[in-house]
């Protein structure tokens, strides 16, 4: 991936880390709710803003719906702090990277506690 392209993706994702943990005060954005990768299109024109958020998947379904309905605000404060010729398009989806790296995690729990207790016996 081409330097300036993995810098502005940095930029982004920084800026719109901020943006909803200080400033969007929409109820549908859980206070848990983070940025977990930015995608920059190759001509800068799409922006994939990958979010994840603590709870239920209509939790994200909310927070999703409420990102997109703030992309216009988004953009504009991305404009003012973010110097690109053209600000690109934002594109809000879920990642739940998250959740599956927990329920993974306590699968392996379960079978190492499982294994010694079986070592016990």
């Amino acid at each position: 991936m081409p330097e300036r392209k993995v810098r502005y993706a940095q930029e982004i994702k920084k800026e719109i880390a901020s943006l909803i943990q200080r400033d969007i005060k929409d109820p549908r954005i859980p206070e848990f709710t983070s940025v977990v990768h930015v995608d920059v299109a190759k001509d800068l024109s799409i922006c994939k803003v990958y979010i994840s958020t603590l709870g239920s998947s209509e939790d994200r379904k909310k927070a999703i719906e409420g990102l997109k309905s703030a992309a216009g605000y988004i953009k504009r404060e991305l404009g003012h702090r973010v110097k690109l010729r053209a600000m690109p398009e934002l594109v809000f989806l879920a990642d739940d990277s998250i959740e599956h790296g927990i329920r993974i995690s306590k699968l392996i729990d379960d079978t190492l506690h499982g294994d010694k207790k079986i070592e016990t016996k």
